[in-house]
């Protein structure tokens, strides 16, 4: 019996112990005082004001404990709040003490509200407060039973960025916490941010096990959503992990998977990232599978497929590795003309972390078109991306939904719809160069070969230059500038021996001039729609062909019916006709533009009986022409015209060009050309008048003299 003796009096002992340091720190803690000494000892070392509101008191059963009431700390040197809660009580396990160990019970908090604020500096406003003047890491020793906030808040704005951000109804709990402990955790609050503008709850739930001597730590069944709205979309991002762990230099998993889903707008997304087969150490990590699958739908249209990569990373120098990437792409549309597309894809990718720079390559090949691209990433944050992508042949118009015919005509519309809006924002956003190289290209009904282009995207604006290609037995070289900053473009053009007819029919579906020539370019405009922009437009513009036609008239055929229309005073109207053309040897013109209309003056075109002059305007803004080009005929040959045009010879014939672009009009102007007709012929009478008076006066001189 005598150990339990012994037992029974040591136990009485320590109890007696515990019972008069309770009432020794009850007699001579002064809670009040105990507040302003925090108080003070807050501004000293960190500059910072403590308040503590109402009175503080202190707790000895069944636990040592605080409880204080509303408490708030300021900014560093500042007034103005930095965090604050409504409550809070801090219990103390009172044995330990005996024994200089200090063991939390248990941490409640009410009502904290936190704000964290990035600086256009970039620095923290806690940053005072994670400095350290000593390390006493490795002499801490903590063991809490539990830990529960509630109702807190915390708000994070970025004054770099202009973005805010709080979390509202913040709810942690925990289990056992101490340098080694294991058990379950949860996380939930509410989101709310207004670039973009999101509304959305996060929820965490999670087991844990951990030692922090032994740098040893695990996480099971980990499983966390964020569902809400950002604009008008509805998204969904998932994350679970059965079994995680780190720790003695070894890390190793089962499986992560991260699932993303968005709704809205007529279109769903759902995307799902997994980490299979993974394991390594502090250094190095492998995984023999990282697979991304996505099945994604806008509208009709849909895109379904997978990809798949083994994973090395290193951990010390943050180089991340996706050394084999394989899969492909199905995408589906009814707007498409082949309905389905299958795409393979294979390439490579590598990221460096600390260097925020990364490079890779895909490829991939569908249809007769075979594509390849590099990509060189400089930074991260902001996005400086660069590229180099060549591409075999590709007919664009294959997979675009095919445009909409007008009823009243049957052709294809020449321009797009004049209240089109043109939005080039997205520039802003781009800091990239790269290079383009296809083989052969079509686009638009366009076709050109060899087409090379060198772009570069920065502060919001987009030059392509140089690029040059060959188009329609020609080529074509120049530069283009699209300009977000006040929506401007400039475009720089030389055409060189190209055939201007198909080019014509293929770009604007119009048959109005043949030949093979050069036309140089240089444009600009500016506006918020294609109307505007039309009617803002200015430059210049040249033009050289040979061995052409004008279509739409045939003025050889017009001019030997006119000598029977000599006798009629009105103008004739004559609708174009698209079987008619008037042929010519060579062609020269040269515009200046304006506010939308091209004016010309020099035209000058030659054929073997012709030759052909005018002036006037061509309204692009407004789609119409006004021009007057005058024939005049000087030759009357066999085959070109003959006797018929015999009586034209030396007089100009006035033809003028006017309407709308779609259905041009050439009105013979008659009255002026009888006119001159009669004042031709008058002058001819005065001629073989004066002639014969001449005659006259000889012979009679040579009757005088008898010479």
């Amino acid at each position: 019996m005598k150990p339990f003796k012994i037992v029974a009096i040591v136990a009485g002992v320590v109890l007696l112990l515990a019972a008069g340091a309770i009432g020794l720190i009850v007699a001579t803690v002064d809670a009040n005082t105990l507040k302003h000494e925090l108080s003070r000892i807050v501004m000293e070392k960190k500059q910072r004001k403590l308040t503590i509101d109402g009175e503080a008191s202190l707790s000895f059963f069944p636990s040592l404990g605080v409880k204080l009431g509303k408490v708030s700390l300021s900014e560093h040197s500042s007034d103005a709040g930095f965090a604050a809660f409504d409550s809070a009580r801090v219990s103390i396990q009172v044995i330990p003490l005996l024994s200089k160990k200090f063991v939390v019970d248990r941490i409640e908090l009410e009502g904290v509200k936190v704000t964290l604020i990035r600086h256009k500096d970039g620095s923290l406003n806690i940053a005072d407060l994670m400095s350290k003047e000593k390390d006493d890491s490795a002499m801490v020793k903590f063991d809490i039973a539990g830990v529960r906030i509630a109702n807190a808040q915390l708000d994070w704005r970025d004054e770099q960025t202009g973005q805010q951000l709080t979390l509202s109804d913040l709810t942690l709990t925990t289990d056992h916490l101490s340098n080694a402990a294991s058990g379950s955790m949860t996380l939930s609050t509410r989101m709310l941010s207004e670039k973009p503008k999101t509304d959305a709850t996060f929820r965490l739930a999670a087991k844990y096990d951990y030692d922090l001597d032994g740098k040893r730590y695990s996480l099971a069944t980990l499983d966390a959503e964020l569902r809400g709205k950002q604009g008008a979309d509805d998204f969904m991002v998932k994350l679970e992990a059965p079994k995680l762990a780190m720790g003695s230099e070894k890390v190793d998993g089962e499986r992560i998977s991260l699932s993303v889903s968005l709704a809205g707008s007529g279109r769903n997304v759902a995307a799902k990232l997994t980490l299979s087969g993974f394991e390594g150490n502090t250094q190095a990590l492998k995984a023999d599978k990282l697979a991304l699958d996505l099945d994604a739908t806008a509208g009709d249209a849909s895109v379904k497929g997978a990809l798949e990569t083994p994973l090395a990373a290193n951990l010390q120098t943050q180089v991340i590795e996706l050394p084999k990437i394989s899969g492909g792409f199905d995408i589906a549309s009814p707007a498409m003309p082949m309905k389905q597309l299958k795409l393979p894809v294979t390439g490579q990718f590598k990221a460096d972390l600390l260097k925020q720079n990364a490079s890779g390559e895909i490829a991939t090949q569908f249809d007769e078109s075979r594509l390849r691209a590099g990509i060189n990433v400089r930074k991260f944050t902001p996005l400086a991306l660069g590229f180099d992508l060549d591409i075999d042949k590709l007919n664009v118009d294959k997979y675009l939904p095919p445009a909409h015919k007008s009823a009243a005509t049957g052709k294809m519309p020449a321009i797009a719809p004049a209240d089109d809006h043109i939005n080039l924002a997205a520039l802003r956003t781009l800091n990239l160069n790269g290079s383009v190289h296809i083989g052969s290209l079509q686009v638009n009904n366009i076709k050109a070969g060899n087409v090379r282009l060198n772009f570069k995207v920065a502060d919001g604006k987009l030059d392509a230059t140089p690029h040059a290609a060959n188009l329609y037995d020609g080529t074509v070289s120049g530069s283009l500038s699209v300009d977000a900053n006040g929506n401007r473009i400039a475009l720089k053009e030389n055409l060189s021996a190209v055939r201007i007819n198909p080019l014509m029919k293929d770009a604007v579906d119009k048959d109005l001039i043949e030949g093979q020539g050069n036309i140089a370019l240089d444009l600009n405009t500016h506006g918020d729609t294609v109307t505007a922009m039309k009617k803002a437009l200015s430059g210049s513009a040249r033009l050289s062909l040979k061995d052409g036609a004008i279509k739409g008239i045939d003025l050889a055929k017009t001019l030997r019916d006119l000598k029977a229309k000599m006798s009629v005073k009105q103008d004739a109207v004559q609708q174009a006709n698209a079987v008619e053309k008037t042929d010519f040897s060579e062609l020269s013109a040269s515009f200046a533009i304006a506010n939308g209309v091209a004016h010309n003056d020099d035209l000058a075109a030659k054929s073997p009986f012709l030759r052909l002059t005018g002036g006037g305007d061509i309204d692009v803004g407004n789609g119409r022409m006004d021009y007057l080009a005058k024939a005049a005929v000087v030759s009357t040959a066999a085959g070109q015209g003959g006797k018929e045009l015999e009586s034209l010879k030396g007089l100009t014939v006035p033809v003028r060009v006017t309407g709308p672009f779609a259905s041009l009009s050439y009105q013979l102007e008659f009255g002026s050309l009888v006119q001159d007709a009669a004042k031709a012929k008058v002058e001819e009478k005065k001629q073989e008048i004066q002639q014969k008076l001449q005659d006259g006066v000889k012979d009679k001189l040579k009757g005088l003299f008898g010479k």
